[in-house]
């Protein structure tokens, strides 16, 4: 294979991407296998699979960041060799990655333009760099504000300035990482449009996704691997849910998830009157009093925004609150550290994996057992029983499939959805009689949400009062007991999802209709 620095304007007759009898080991783990992938210049191109299946090791071959054991690479027709991400710019490749790279006290147009600064005799050309930014801006229809400093941004506009970025250092060939993996549903309907535009714009786009819906919403044709071997290639024409979820996973997948009615008991989780502040000191939390029992699932559905992560963080102990009580199993938290939480009876899986789910520098292993290190028969006296841990931590790998070639891997290594999964495991085995659990499913594959929502409901059954945070109204609809609506820091109403619509859930989400005592109950 040659070089191939200088050829990226060869026809575009030629696929924009060849990768032939593409092979990569990592260790004794055969990530990618003998895989054939093609994408034709000017499509829209899913590449989809479990976690674990291969999606994001064969890209980040395509963009330099992980060299191939075998395999040919072309791009527009020419042979190349791609040695590191440097390559893969000059020859038209970009990547935005799942977990952006943005410098937090930097400007939108500082960030865009970094390392390529525009110059007026030894200074940086501000005023140059915002003119970039906005005419890129106003050209694939990627609305922000050049002088908008990072750290102050949602997620969704972050993203939109990562792909800024890939568009000024001249990309051809987008290739998006689970690029849903953080958004609200409205962000990502924002970027679905955004990647409309671009293919209509002569851009190639590579979108690596598990979510199905989104497949059918975007792709001219996909591509199916699992566990690291090509199943198929697929038109538009072709594609339907189910025929993608069984080659991705190679069986059939539920998804309604059948359940029995609940039988609520005793209360587990009690707040009257929470008033909590966001970091900025504004009230996000007005006056909650809510209920959750043993023996059902309520789901806490909203529009992100609207208080659930400062109502959440509170009761798990990890904000303070201005006024109002919490109790978990009658124990009054309030203000306790998390540690004392816990030790009421509460399991927690947050909204972040990264920054609150996970020790990330340390091993898979060390994460799973945290919490129960301390205690029999995983400890004695002050000396670890390492062979209790890893028989413990082995079957949990097992049971909720984390894709890792050993328990000793760190934590950082994992692709997001194995990271979601250790956080799953971790805190669906936690023996508490409360589990609070925000987007569990986000960032995981088909299979994974079955098996969650199972967990879940098996949990309910097992008479633990489960309480479940989402923006996913197919998710909020599957597990759900009770659905509590939240918007603008209140619970606006309360619904049961036998009787109950979308369409209703949705007027209340974003604040045109609100009950007047705060709860219906019916679809009316």
């Amino acid at each position: 294979m040659g070089c191939g620095l200088d050829m990226v304007d060869a026809s575009l007759e030629s696929p924009a991407v060849e990768m032939t009898n593409v092979t990569k080991y990592f260790g004794p783990v055969e990530a990618n296998h003998k895989i054939n992938f093609n994408v034709r210049a000017g499509e829209i191109h899913c590449l989809v699979g479990e976690n674990g299946a291969g999606k994001t090791t064969l890209m980040n071959i395509l963009y330099g960041l992980v060299q191939p054991d075998e395999g040919e690479i072309r791009i527009f027709g020419q042979p190349v060799t791609i040695h590191n991400p440097l390559d893969a710019i000059k020859l038209g490749v970009g990547m935005v990655h799942q977990h952006f790279k943005l410098v937090e006290s930097y400007s939108i147009a500082e960030n865009v333009v970094l390392g390529r600064e525009p110059k007026k005799g030894i200074f940086v050309d501000h005023t140059k760099a915002i003119e970039i930014t906005s005419q890129l801006s106003k050209e694939y229809g990627l609305a922000v504000d050049p002088n908008a400093v990072i750290r102050n941004l949602p997620v969704g506009v972050r993203q939109r300035v990562e792909i800024i970025k890939t568009l000024f250092r001249g990309s051809k060939i987008i290739i998006l990482d689970e690029p849903t993996a953080v958004l609200t549903p409205q962000e990502s309907r924002d970027l679905f449009a955004t990647i409309s535009n671009l293919a209509k714009g002569g851009k190639t786009v590579i979108f690596i996704t598990h979510k199905l819906k989104e497949v059918l919403a975007v792709a001219d044709r996909v591509t199916v691997l699992r566990r690291g071997r090509l199943v198929g290639v697929l038109n538009r024409d072709e594609v339907s849910e189910q025929r993608l979820a069984t080659m991705m996973v190679g069986r059939e997948v539920l998804f309604q998830i059948a359940k029995t009615n609940a039988s609520p008991g005793e209360i587990a989780l009690e707040t009257n009157n929470l008033k909590v502040s966001n970091d900025l000191g504004i009230l996000a939390v007005k006056d909650v009093s809510l209920v959750c029992r043993k023996g059902e699932i309520v789901t806490l559905a909203g529009v992100e925004g609207n208080g659930q992560s400062e109502l959440i963080e509170a009761i798990a102990g990890l904000r303070k609150i201005e006024s109002g009580t919490i109790r978990v199993n009658h124990t009054d938290v309030e203000n306790k550290p998390p540690r004392k939480v816990r030790g009421a009876g509460l399991a927690y899986i947050p909204a972040d994996r990264i920054s609150t789910g996970l020790c990330i520098r340390e091993t898979v292993e060390e994460n799973l057992i945290a919490g129960r290190h301390i205690n029999q028969p995983y400890c004695r006296g002050i000396f670890l029983q390492l062979s209790k841990i890893r028989e413990y931590t082995q079957n949990a790998i097992s049971q909720f499939d984390i894709r890792v070639s050993s328990p000793n891997v760190i934590a950082q290594t994992l692709s997001g959805g194995n990271m979601q999964k250790v956080v799953l495991a971790r805190e669906l085995l936690f023996d508490s009689d409360l589990l609070i659990a925000v987007s569990p499913t986000r960032g995981v594959d088909v299979a994974a949400i079955e098996y969650i929502h199972k967990m879940l409901i098996q949990a309910r059954d097992r008479n633990r009062a489960v309480l479940v945070v989402s923006t996913d109204l197919d998710e909020v609809f599957q597990i759900s007991d009770r659905i509590l609506v939240m918007c603008n820091g209140e619970i606006v109403g309360e619904f049961d999802p036998r009787i109950t619509t979308r369409e209703v859930l949705g007027t209340y989400m974003i604040g045109a209709r609100k009950n007047g005592d705060g709860i219906s109950t019916t679809a009316a």
